[in-house]
């Protein structure tokens, strides 16, 4: 059932047939549950699949900031010099080539009840389809009484930013049920997902919502029964119904991030220009970052959360101490290359008939810590313990962090060369 469940949400650029040409979900064992796996030889930089989230949402205080995307696929919205301008607190920053900037904004519609904003006709007629139809406020969109703004202002004051969730992802998971004419299709569907034992579930959810989750979860679920109970999913809404689901996405919720400014900067990038032009634009590029930096830090994309089938399979399934785990050493890589929420899965290296296919829930940066700093994100984020060929290799290294190795490898510096230091990592 998975697997054609899986087919309705894929693409795939080989006209030999569909994604799963290249792979295929296999259950390996009630401890790591399911696993995707190569079925033909997939070369590195290979594009294995295209995949859309059966439910994806802007993150809440991302969406207050006023980063501007599309409600249903989260494309950016904002022209690639409006993202510059907005990013820097400045309007007079103009950005050379504008032609290269994709957003058309002669496309986007709102919703005629709500006003929430979307990147086409397209997108509007298939949130409506699914979920929004339940989710509409309609003139109450600022109303902080209505049942639902309750909730997102309840989640906004228990989950702040750096987000990794949304209560919204879990309102458009009911909402479409509740709109669906087969409900216990959408209902099998999400149950495809990984689940965790309720010991593990309390740490996802402590990890989401802090050291007083037990309350407030309680207190999100009345929020979210008091506006969205439906009878065909009444376990959801008991307390250990409603911990699980949170734990489902927690576990399986894969983070999406989309600019009109990346791609405005990938587009300059292929631009075929003079040298003394591609020099003059590459400094203005630079410079622009190192600005948007200074004024805004980390936070440049529109970013939110969705779930995915395929791609929930390739996450590290095994439990602590398990073998084998690829979480630190990867051969297939996460993208979002097309400004929304379909999601590219490309092959790192070659990857035989066979293999299993398997992502890292580290970034490249954290990817290069110390076998101890490593194991204490998995530790603390994602509850388990990497055995991966790297984290083996290095099993008999000092149990030290990367802050402590530095600390040591700087005693005796002059304050001049830890200043430098501070700045390089900066």
């Amino acid at each position: 059932m998975a697997a054609s469940m899986g087919d309705l949400f894929c693409f795939c650029a080989d006209p030999a047939g569909p994604a799963r040409a290249m792979v295929e979900v296999r259950f390996i064992s009630s401890l790591k549950g399911k696993g995707l796996f190569a079925t033909r030889n997939i070369h590195k930089g290979e594009t294995i699949f295209v995949e859309k989230p059966v439910v994806s949402s802007q993150f809440l205080w991302n969406a207050l900031y006023r980063y501007k995307a599309c409600d249903h696929c989260l494309r950016a919205l904002e022209t690639a010099e409006e993202n510059a301008q907005r990013l820097l607190g400045k309007s007079y920053r103009v950005l050379p080539h504008p032609e290269q900037c994709s957003i058309r904004k002669d496309l986007h519609q709102h919703c005629p009840h709500c006003q929430v904003a979307y990147c086409s006709a397209e997108c509007r007629q298939s949130a409506f389809e699914q979920y929004h139809q339940v989710l509409c406020l309609g003139p109450s969109r600022e109303d902080p009484k209505h049942p639902l703004n309750k909730l997102q202002d309840a989640w906004r004051n228990i989950h702040y930013p750096p987000e990794t969730s949304s209560i919204m992802l879990l309102a458009r998971m009911v909402a479409t049920v509740k709109q669906a004419k087969n409900k216990d299709w959408w209902i099998k569907l999400f149950s495809q997902f990984c689940s965790k034992t309720a010991n593990e579930e309390e740490e996802i959810v402590h990890k989401l919502l802090g050291d007083k989750f037990k309350g407030q979860l309680e207190l999100l679920r009345r929020l979210f029964t008091e506006a969205l109970y439906e009878e065909h999913l009444s376990r959801w809404f008991t307390p250990e119904g409603f911990r699980s689901l949170f734990a489902l996405v927690g576990t399986n919720g894969q983070g999406i991030g989309t600019s009109s400014l990346s791609q405005w900067v990938h587009a300059c990038d292929a631009l075929e220009l003079p040298p003394h032009e591609r020099e003059q634009l590459d400094a203005f590029t630079d410079q622009l970052y190192k600005d948007i930096e200074t004024e805004t830090g980390e936070f440049l994309n529109c970013e939110g959360s969705g779930l995915y089938v395929l791609q929930s399979c390739c996450k590290p399934r095994a439990e602590k101490g398990r073998r084998p785990l690829v979480s630190t050493y990867p051969n297939a890589e996460t993208s979002f290359p097309d400004n929304n929420f379909l999601l590219h899965l490309i092959a790192l290296e070659e990857i035989k008939p066979g293999e299993e296919i398997c992502i890292s829930y580290l970034d490249c940066c954290q990817r290069e810590r110390s076998r101890h700093s490593r194991h204490k994100i998995l530790r603390e984020h994602y509850l388990f313990t990497c055995s991966c060929p790297k984290c083996l290799a290095q099993a008999d290294d000092a149990n030290l962090t990367s802050e402590e190795e530095e600390e040591l490898e700087g005693e005796g510096e002059t304050d001049d060369a830890e200043l430098e230091d501070e700045m390089t990592d900066v």
